[in-house]
C-alpha cells in the first residue's frame, strides 16, 4: 500500500522535489537568496523603490522630492528585505493572484504611519507594466548571479587548473588520437589546453550586456505620455536603469521592445554560460580516463566508501557527478537560451514560467564546478603508471624518426617507418638498429638516439608554463 501524500508536512531537505534543494542544498548557499522567489521578490523591491525616488526627482508638480529621511527608509526596505517580508508579499498574492501587485501593495503598506510617502503612495509602480519590474527584476538577478557567484567559482577552478599546468608543466605523458598512442605531451600542456579554453569561455560570460527596459505594456511609452506629454520618458527610463545601484539598476538601456523585454541577451548569457559547461565536461572525461588508466590516484577519505561490495574501489564519483550536473545545467541553459527569445505578437505568457527555472539552470552548473573543485583537490599525479606508459610506447618515435629522414631527402621515409611499426610491438632495440643504418649525418644519428618517448615532447612543457 502506498503511502499517503501529506501537503501540510514541513518542507525538509529530505522531502524536497528538486535535489538543488535538497540533497544539494548546502552547496548553493550562495546562488539561493539570488535567484530564488525570495530573491526575485527582492529584485522587484529594489526596481520599485528606484523607480518611485527617481519619479520624485523629476521636477513633476504633483509629486515633490523625497525628504532624506524617506529616501533613508525606501533604501532600508531594499537593503533590509528578509524572508518575513517575502512570506508578507506572499500572503498579499493570495488576495491579489497577481505577484507584482503584491509587491505594489506591500510596498504601500510599508508607507503607513509616514504621512509623506502615504501621500505620495499612486506613484508607487507608476504607468508601469508588470514586466517593466519583472525584466529588470531578472536582469538583477542574473547580473548578480553572474558577477558573485558562476564567474568566482569559474575564477577559482581556472586558477586551481593553471596552478596544476604549472607543476605537472615537465611531467611527461603518453598522448592517445582515437584511443591509439601518439605524440608524447605533458600532463602541464593538457591542463593548459583547458585553462586556455575556459578563460575565453568565462570573458564571453562576463562580456555579455545585462539589459532593461521600463517603457510600459508595448515598449511606446503610452501611459507615461497620457500623464506627462511633453516629459522626455525615454531619457528618464534610461536614467533609472543606467543608474548605479541603490538609487538606480546598473544596468544596460534596452530602447526597443514589445511588452517584454527581448531576452536576447539571456540566449548570449546562458549560450556562454553552456559553452564554459561543455569545456568542463570535456575536461570531465579526460580525468575520468586518466584516472582509470592510473595516471591520476585519488587521495582517500576516512569512512568513504567506493562500492557496495567492492572494498578496494575508489571511484572518480566527483568527476561523474559533474559530466551529470553539467549536462543537466546545458539542457536546461539552452532551452532557456531557444526559447525565452520567441514570444507571440506583443506578449504571451510562455516565457514567465521558463525564466523561474533559471536558478535551477544555474544551480546545477555551480554544484558541478563545486565537484570539480573537490574532485581536482582529490587527484595525485602516479608519474610510475606514467613512465610506464611510456616506456611500452617506442613507436610514437617513429614520427621524428621519418621527419628527420625527410629532412635529409632519404626516400620513403614515412613508408620505411610504417613498415617496421605500424601495428607492431617495438623496441628500442629495433629503432636504434633502424636509425643506425640510415643515410644521414652522424650528430642527427646521435640526436635521435638519444631520444625516449618521455623526453619528445615538444614545446609542451614551455606552452604549458605559459598559461
Amino acid at each position: 500500500m502506498s503511502p499517503t501524500p501529506h501537503s501540510s508536512a514541513a518542507f525538509s531537505t529530505i522531502n524536497a522535489l528538486s535535489p538543488l534543494d535538497g540533497r544539494y542544498a548546502g552547496k548553493l548557499g550562495q546562488l539561493r537568496p539570488l535567484m530564488s522567489e525570495q530573491g526575485y521578490m527582492h529584485r522587484r523591491v529594489q526596481v520599485e523603490v528606484a523607480w518611485f525616488i527617481a519619479l520624485s526627482d523629476a521636477k513633476f508638480a504633483e509629486f515633490k522630492p523625497l525628504s532624506p529621511g524617506a529616501r533613508t527608509y525606501l533604501l532600508g526596505l531594499v537593503k533590509n528585505f528578509s524572508e518575513a517580508d517575502a512570506v508578507a508579499i506572499k500572503e498579499i498574492e493570495k488576495t491579489t493572484n497577481h505577484d507584482v501587485k503584491a509587491v505594489e501593495y506591500w510596498i504601500k503598506s510599508r508607507f503607513e504611519a509616514r504621512p509623506e510617502l502615504q501621500s505620495a503612495g499612486e506613484f508607487v509602480h507608476f504607468a508601469c507594466t508588470s514586466e517593466d519590474i519583472n525584466n529588470t527584476s531578472h536582469a538583477l538577478q542574473l547580473k548578480s548571479s553572474r558577477d558573485q557567484v558562476v564567474l568566482p567559482a569559474l575564477d577559482k577552478l581556472i586558477a586551481r587548473l593553471r596552478e596544476m599546468a604549472h607543476a605537472f608543466a615537465d611531467e611527461p605523458m603518453l598522448s592517445r588520437t582515437h584511443g591509439q598512442t601518439a605524440s608524447p605531451t605533458t600532463v602541464g600542456k593538457e591542463i593548459a589546453n583547458v585553462v586556455v579554453r575556459l578563460v575565453l569561455a568565462r570573458e564571453k560570460i562576463a562580456g555579455v550586456k545585462i539589459m532593461a527596459k521600463m517603457n510600459g505594456a508595448v515598449g511606446n511609452y503610452n501611459a507615461h505620455l497620457s500623464a506627462w506629454p511633453d516629459f522626455d520618458w525615454e531619457a528618464f527610463s534610461r536614467q533609472v536603469i543606467e543608474t548605479p545601484e541603490p538609487l538606480g539598476l546598473g544596468l544596460n538601456f534596452q530602447p526597443y521592445s514589445i511588452q517584454i523585454e527581448p531576452h536576447d541577451y539571456m540566449a548570449e548569457l546562458f549560450d556562454a554560460v553552456a559553452r564554459s559547461n561543455t569545456i568542463l565536461i570535456d575536461f570531465a572525461r579526460d580525468v575520468w580516463g586518466y584516472v582509470s588508466v592510473g595516471y591520476f590516484k585519488q587521495r582517500l577519505k576516512d569512512g568513504e566508501i567506493g562500492s557496495s561490495t567492492m572494498p578496494h574501489k575508489v571511484n572518480p564519483i566527483d568527476f561523474e557527478n559533474a559530466e551529470g550536473n553539467l549536462g543537466l545545467a546545458n539542457a536546461l541553459l539552452r532551452h532557456l537560451s531557444e526559447k525565452l527569445p520567441i514570444s507571440r505578437w506583443q506578449r504571451d505568457l510562455t516565457d514567465s514560467t521558463v525564466l523561474r527555472n533559471m536558478g535551477v539552470a544555474l544551480g546545477y552548473a555551480v554544484l558541478a564546478y563545486n565537484s570539480l573543485g573537490v574532485g581536482l583537490g582529490k587527484l595525485e599525479l602516479n608519474r610510475e603508471a606514467l613512465q610506464d606508459d611510456l616506456n611500452a610506447s617506442w613507436e610514437v618515435l617513429a614520427e621524428p624518426i621519418q621527419t628527420v629522414m625527410r629532412r635529409y631527402g632519404v626516400q620513403g621515409a614515412y613508408e620505411q617507418l610504417k613498415e617496421v611499426t605500424r601495428g607492431k610491438t617495438v623496441t628500442p632495440e629495433a629503432l636504434h638498429g633502424l636509425i643506425r643504418s640510415l643515410q644521414i649525418p652522424e650528430a642527427e644519428k646521435e640526436r635521435l638516439l638519444a631520444m625516449t618517448p618521455a623526453s619528445y615532447v615538444g614545446l609542451a612543457a614551455t606552452l604549458a608554463k605559459r598559461v
